[in-house]
């Protein structure tokens, strides 16, 4: 199980679609900026059969310097992004666990 690069998914599908691999990339980046814009301006993105992204704000919290024991700070809250899986999303990876399962044993 590897990792799947821009680079990778932009050759995928301008082998699929034959389009040059320029245009690809350009798409490819345009809809990457668009979806950061919208959640920078706190909007919710939702691809269907893909996921919801959403910018949630966490709780103020205690941190703790493990090598310092005595010292404690507070670590602020702030603006994260939350992604919430598909219903198609979560059914092909749900399948991909039993295979994990048994990876995991043969360690």
């Amino acid at each position: 199980m590897g990792t799947l690069t821009k680079r990778e998914l932009v050759v995928a599908i301008a082998n699929e679609t034959g389009l040059v691999q320029h245009q690809v990339f350009d798409v490819v980046q345009r809809t990457l900026d668009h979806i950061t814009d919208a959640l920078a301006k706190g909007d919710t993105v939702e691809l269907r059969n893909f996921g919801i992204l959403e910018v949630r704000l966490t709780k103020p919290r205690v941190g703790r310097n493990p090598n310092q024991p005595g010292s404690s700070f507070v670590i602020p809250a702030r603006a994260t992004v939350k992604f919430k899986s598909g219903k198609i999303m979560r059914q092909k990876v749900s399948k991909l666990s039993a295979v994990m399962k048994a990876a995991a044993k043969d360690k």
